[in-house]
């Protein structure tokens, strides 16, 4: 399957803030967003008009990125959500909040989403008891999440737990980080995702 094998802290600054796609490194003075300030590129430091297209165009990539899905793969997102009663835009992010690879990213089992994806590709978390090693699997409310017994000890998700600790873990989980276990109380409200990002740009650009 496709997917981007480029710099992850490029993406950040051509999106114009912190996608938080390299782990704790975005958290430290040395993130290129804070050191440089400005999009990628031989042009990058111009500030050039942006039409509403462009506008709505980069919120969609900014959301996509974020989750780390392909194109395809969000506009099927999309389309879910658009056929379920509520608001679509939400709805996308709620779709998206819910992967297992996200979830499991959120509870601290790696230290970015796309190391959370590579603990769920290498069998590493368990739903309700069972491995599940597919990335997009939907999570529900009432779902049990774990480290599996081999992983228990590895040195990468102890620390990227400890980190998620430190910051603090979602409403909409129970988390007990001794036990490498948490529990999904809910499905997640608008209020509890991402503040910074404006799905209702997303709506409006694949609605033209």
């Amino acid at each position: 399957m496709a997917k981007y094998t480029g710099p992850s802290c490029r993406q950040c600054r051509r999106e114009g803030g912190k996608l938080f796609l390299k782990g704790e490194k975005c958290f430290s003075d040395k993130c290129p967003v804070v050191v440089r300030a400005y999009a990628p590129g031989q042009h990058g430091q111009r500030r050039g008009r942006v039409s509403e297209y462009g506008t709505q165009l980069r919120e969609k990539q900014k959301v996509r990125r974020v989750y780390g899905v392909l194109e395809g793969q969000f506009r099927r997102y999309f389309a879910t959500a658009s056929q379920k009663k509520g608001v679509t835009g939400e709805l996308l992010l709620r779709l998206l909040e819910l992967r297992l690879d996200n979830v499991a990213y959120r509870l601290g089992f790696g230290a970015s989403r796309a190391e959370a994806r590579q603990v769920v590709r290498h069998g590493h978390v368990t739903v309700n008891g069972r491995r599940v090693d597919i990335p997009s699997y939907q999570v529900r409310a009432g779902d049990v999440l774990a480290v599996a017994e081999g992983a228990k000890a590895h040195a990468r998700i102890l620390g990227a737990v400890e980190a998620a600790e430190g910051r603090g873990f979602p409403e909409w989980l129970s988390v007990d980080s001794k036990a490498l276990t948490a529990t999904v109380k809910a499905v997640p409200v608008r209020d509890e995702m991402p503040q910074d990002l404006n799905e209702q740009m997303v709506v409006e650009l694949y609605s033209k």
